[in-house]
């Protein structure tokens, strides 16, 4: 009896072929020169999960600290906060919200600098599986710090909105509020490199946290200015990443309220910070990583 088409087996899908050398050669300069870019969209999509909930706490955390400090404290207190702008007096939100800022975009790096990193490394070890691939040490501590990145623009894009809906933004150039938040998140490399040596996690995040951090965001001239705490006190904030931002964003804020060469100061210091914790990170997770 005649098969008719419809009864005919199917043909077998052909099989794949290896490939190449030549396009294994070509994937893997791919993943080194995108690498980074790589690491940054794998950590993105991860984020994305939780997307709603950082939407919310990005709006709802300035809201709620610029209505306390300008609606509620501000009314306590009266005449000029610090140095005045180039306009004259400032108020005490227009003091604060510069400070207040950098701080947000300071809590955004610090999150990532210490659970990011070990997430990384220990408890997810998503890297050592990265690091399997043809994506270095350093180009994993690279991508981590590109996806740090796009979340503190959000923050701080969002925070500066609402600076300027509560109108205490009254210079044009507060816009370069935005770039300082990054050169502020960014001076804090230095505890991803130190949270890169961490084997064991026995609560010194916690630690960092109370100790370090939020000691710094009391001495560090944000919420008042620096000149009025003890002068023994003062060598504090003169060291914290977090005043030198708060001072720099002051200047774009409502400035100039110091000379020149300060500000260049306080460019000069985050961005040495900056540099140096990162290029320290990459060293230390490479060499963990190769191990």
């Amino acid at each position: 009896m005649s098969t008719t088409p419809s009864s005919t087996p199917s043909a077998a899908p052909a099989a794949r072929s290896a490939p190449t050398p030549a396009e294994l050669t070509d994937a893997a300069r791919r993943s080194r020169a995108l690498g980074p870019i790589f690491v940054a969209e794998h950590q993105l999509r991860t984020m994305s999960k939780f997307r709603w909930t950082m939407i919310a706490t990005a709006i709802g955390t300035p809201l709620l600290y610029l209505f306390a400090f300008g609606v509620g404290l501000a009314t306590l207190i009266t005449g000029n906060v610090g140095p005045g702008g180039a306009n004259g007096e400032v108020s005490y939100l227009e003091f604060v919200a510069p400070a207040l800022l950098v701080t947000a975009a300071t809590l955004v790096a610090t999150e990532e600098f210490t659970f990011g990193v070990l997430l990384g490394l220990k408890w997810n070890p998503t890297w050592i599986g990265m690091n399997a691939s043809p994506l270095t040490g350093a180009q994993i501590v690279t991508g981590h710090f590109l996806f740090i990145a796009v979340r503190m623009v959000i923050t701080v894009s969002i925070y500066y909105v609402v600076i300027l809906l509560f109108g205490a933004m009254p210079s044009p150039l507060g816009i370069l509020l935005i770039p300082v938040g990054l050169l502020a998140g960014f001076a804090w490399t230095f505890i991803a490199a130190y949270s890169a040596t961490i084997r064991e996690d026995k609560g010194q995040f916690a630690v960092l946290q109370r100790v370090v951090i939020l000691p710094l965001t009391l001495f560090s001239g944000t919420v008042f200015p620096l000149a009025q705490l003890p002068w023994f006190l003062q060598p504090l904030g003169w060291a914290s990443p977090l005043w030198h931002a708060s001072e720099l964003g002051r200047q774009f804020a409502y400035g100039p309220t110091e000379p020149f060469w300060l500000t260049l100061v306080h460019v000069v210091y985050l961005l040495a910070l900056a540099a140096g914790g990162w290029m320290l990170c990459q060293r230390i997770v490479k060499r963990r990583l190769d191990k």
